[in-house]
């Protein structure tokens, strides 16, 4: 049978970095083996529907590169590919009543009242299980409370004896006592299906073969095993991954910073380079090499190698990583990003392509490159001591003397460019017996108040323009007399 995974995604904001896994998993195991990928979305949960979630799901998959073959925008015939229309279509009432003919599912018409006092029935659970009362009531009782229009739902009819086995790739057979598993409701008052059995009857009538799940969902697998076998249906191949924590090993959550797709993005973060970590969550390539590309990805990826453990997302690892993609990127590629990033850092520059390229082999996000220029757009403060460097013999009293010589130097200078005024400094230097260092040093330190910057002296002469860095120059001076 060809393989077909789906991503099934909730409408409920952004995509959590643990979604994009997901999807991303799904759409390796599909592309690795040949087979179909397919996008649906569930909204069964009308509460939780947040407007625009659905542009966000369908614009991150587009950014990461997981294309789909068929879904609500791509028709493959097993549609509609949107649960809440397929509900309106009646297709998992129609499923559910199947069940009730056969034994295997049965109308609950109890109240809130009636299940709250459950709960309160001695257990020391923290929830009741439910009691199979309305399974006793008589066909004509039934069919008297549904002419009467009681509200109700439709609960699966679990075996009272016995064990449920369900089986998982990563985790392998997981069996549990039927007496511990609740009569889960499978279509509610409001006419919705449930998460649980939704997802099972559309996986079955769109022939998915493989299904990606977050490890939380293990406890009520074996729901779905029973919901197959009373329907007498082949289960697919089921793969949970692995919890994903912060660095403390708590789970992920939005209060991290970096928890979404989308938070990356904003902070600088590449959409492939995203991506290439987000598939290290859990797995590893067996050759060693961590960074692919997407169809490295494919067709490196075994979801038979997926850990048990918990991963943990490193910010700082995601970082270098990212570094690495900037690094790889084409000039063109690489200011088409950076430039925004340029301008909001340095609006007055009259180089921000330089400045761009200045910074690309210093940042890990793009998000880097404001405070790595800020300097440039605002002198910050520094002591004099900053100018004392052992390797260029450099104190305050031979930078001052530096910097009074060569401001009348850089005043008579037209050209600004990084040429020209590198071949001004070194046969400045030259004339006066010094090493190039000895003067690069002093005018970088009076242009940026730094240690270290992006770029050399007359990178920075040229950045900053002939009045700034005359301006800085003569302040550089004066802050030195001062001190000394």
């Amino acid at each position: 049978m060809k393989t077909k995974t789906r991503f099934a995604p909730s409408p409920t904001g952004r995509m959590h970095v643990g979604n994009l896994r997901t999807a991303l998993y799904s759409y390796l195991i599909a592309r690795h083996d040949g087979g179909s990928f397919m996008l649906r979305i569930e909204d069964t949960d009308q509460e939780r529907f947040v407007p625009g979630a659905l542009e966000i799901i369908y614009e991150t998959m587009k950014e990461a590169g997981l294309d789909h073959d068929e879904g609500p925008d791509r028709d493959g015939g097993v549609g509609p590919y949107v649960q809440s229309e397929r509900t309106k279509l009646g297709i998992y009432t129609e499923y559910a009543k199947k069940l009730i003919e056969t034994g295997h599912a049965y109308y609950c018409f109890c109240t809130k009242e009636r299940l709250a006092s459950l709960k309160t029935a001695g257990t020391d659970k923290e929830y009741a299980m439910y009691d199979k009362h309305c399974l006793h009531l008589s066909k004509e009782e039934v069919e008297e409370k549904l002419a009467s229009g009681i509200p109700h739902v439709i609960r699966l009819n679990v075996p009272a004896e016995g064990t449920t086995t369900f089986h998982d790739e990563i985790y392998g057979d997981v069996t549990v006592d039927n007496a511990e598993l609740d009569d889960m409701i499978l279509i509610k008052s409001d006419g919705f299906p449930t998460y649980n059995f939704a997802n099972v009857v559309d996986d079955h009538l769109m022939g998915i073969t493989h299904v990606v799940r977050g490890n939380e969902y293990l406890s009520s697998a074996p729901k779905y095993n029973l919901l197959y076998e009373a329907f007498g249906w082949d289960v697919p191949v089921y793969v949970h991954c692995p919890l994903i924590t912060d660095e403390e090993h708590h789970k992920l959550s939005k209060r991290s910073g970096h928890s979404s797709f989308g938070d990356l993005v904003a902070q600088g973060f590449l959409p492939e380079a995203i991506v290439n970590y987000v598939a290290l969550l859990g797995w590893s390539p067996a050759d060693g090499n961590e960074i692919k590309s997407l169809p490295e990805l494919v067709e490196a990826f075994d979801y038979r190698k997926i850990s048990k453990s918990p991963a943990v997302f490193d910010i700082a690892k995601m970082r270098w990583m990212n570094g690495e993609y900037i690094r790889k990127m084409d000039d063109e590629a690489y200011l088409a990003a950076a430039l925004p990033y340029v301008a909001a850092a340095v609006p007055e520059s009259t180089c921000p392509d330089k400045l761009a390229l200045m910074a690309k082999p210093r940042i890990d996000t793009f998000a880097d490159i404001a405070p790595l220029l800020s300097f440039l757009h605002e002198m910050p403060p520094y002591e004099t001591d900053l100018y004392v460097n052992k390797k260029m013999k450099s104190t305050e009293e031979s930078a001052l003397a530096v910097l009074r010589d060569v401001i009348p130097a850089l005043e008579a200078q037209n050209d600004y460019s990084n040429d020209a005024l590198y071949a001004s400094l070194t046969a400045f230097a030259s004339e006066r017996g010094m090493k190039n260092g000895t003067v690069m040093w002093p005018v970088r330190t009076a242009l940026s108040g730094l240690m270290t910057t992006p770029g050399g002296a007359t990178q920075l002469l040229e950045a900053l323009g002939k009045d700034t860095s005359l301006k800085r120059l003569r302040d550089a001076v004066k802050k030195l007399e001062d001190k000394l």
